[in-house]
């Protein structure tokens, strides 16, 4: 069998450096999520 579904990277990530990407991306769609919610509490207040 051969690896030949690489995703983007041409050299295999070390597991480390995986979860660190997805620490970091989780903590992006985390930081967006709660300034969604802190502008929708806003726009409820001024109605």
């Amino acid at each position: 069998m051969t690896q030949s579904t690489s995703k983007k990277s041409k050299a295999p990530q070390s597991r480390e450096d995986r979860l660190k990407a997805a620490l970091k991306a989780n903590m992006g769609k985390r930081k967006a999520q709660a300034k969604a919610r802190a502008d929708a509490d806003k726009k409820e207040q001024k109605e």
